[in-house]
């Protein structure tokens, strides 16, 4: 477990180095945590704010959140407008601009470039978060014995950690998973694992990715029971339990639909390994569960 957890704090230090302080501003009255994104005649600040990407320009001592509302199914784009206000002294062209970080990063340095002769680009920032999930499913435990191919239920928790802006379409999720005993098959199981996952469709509201286990810790119990060949036959029931530190490489795909400030997530788990062995059982590992930005 010690190896285990080392490997997901390491990555979280290492992920968590390049976050910038954030400050408070107030606009329109409302108090804001940001961060400061690029620095110059034209500042652009940024949070996520409920789960909501949110966007403010500030030139001089006025700050100004950038919005794009949607009306009637249409995209209204006043953030245009307003940075079109705003750099009016400069002909930088608003058209092309998107209201996401690396896009207007984009825009505010080239605009205080030709502002400012002496001005210093900063790099990119992060845009690190965590989500906290439950789930609950069932499995028939094809990396085990399962003599009957039984179905079990499972539960557990996700805690995944993403970057929306360098590597959106990448997340790391430690994952606790709990598998119940049946009644056709005696067997528990507590999973700590590592996970990695690539979105391969990657929208404001919808996510589809595949997930790859490359680690886990594993406590197991099992009851089993067998007639012996003594005369008379007698029913002899053993019970065996043990842990196991390994690297499975299974591989199952996923997806994640937005609700309100959490997700709705739905994986199907497991559904091939390299690097165990499986009955050669059909795979049946579904899980549905929620999560929430932490």
């Amino acid at each position: 477990m010690k190896s285990l957890l080392s490997i997901f704090v390491l990555f979280l230090l290492l992920s968590a180095g390049t976050l910038q302080a954030q400050q408070q501003y107030t606009v329109d009255g409302q108090t804001y945590n940001l961060n400061t994104e690029v620095e110059g005649t034209l500042t652009l600040l940024w949070n996520t704010v409920n789960g909501e990407y949110r966007y403010f320009s500030k030139k001089d001592n006025d700050i100004v959140e950038l919005k794009n509302t949607k009306q009637n199914g249409d995209y209204q784009e006043e953030y245009k407008e307003t940075l079109k206000q705003q750099t009016s002294d400069a002909a930088v062209s608003t058209e092309k601009v998107k209201l996401t970080l690396p896009s207007l990063h984009d825009f505010f340095a080239t605009y205080n470039k030709k502002k400012d002769p002496n001005f210093n680009e900063t790099e990119k920032s992060i845009d690190l978060e965590f989500r906290l999930g439950a789930f609950a499913g069932v499995s028939n435990s094809i990396f085990t014995g399962n003599p009957t191919n039984a179905l079990q239920p499972v539960a557990g928790i996700d805690l995944e950690l993403i970057d929306a802006v360098k590597l959106k379409r990448h997340a790391m999720v430690l994952r606790f998973k709990q598998t119940f005993e049946s009644s056709d098959y005696k067997y528990t199981a507590s999973q700590l694992s590592l996970n990695y996952r690539f979105k391969f469709v990657k929208t404001p509201k919808f996510d589809a990715f595949v997930n790859c286990k490359f680690a886990a810790l594993t406590f197991s119990k099992r009851e089993i029971t067998y007639v012996s060949e003594s005369n008379p036959p007698t029913v002899i029931t053993e019970n065996s339990s043990g842990s196991d530190f390994n690297a499975p490489v299974t591989f199952g795909i996923g997806a994640d639909y937005k609700v309100g400030n959490g997700y709705i997530t739905f994986n199907y788990n497991d559904i091939v390994g390299l690097n165990v062995e499986s009955n050669d059982e059909f795979p049946v590992d579904f899980t549905l569960g929620y999560k929430f930005n932490l």
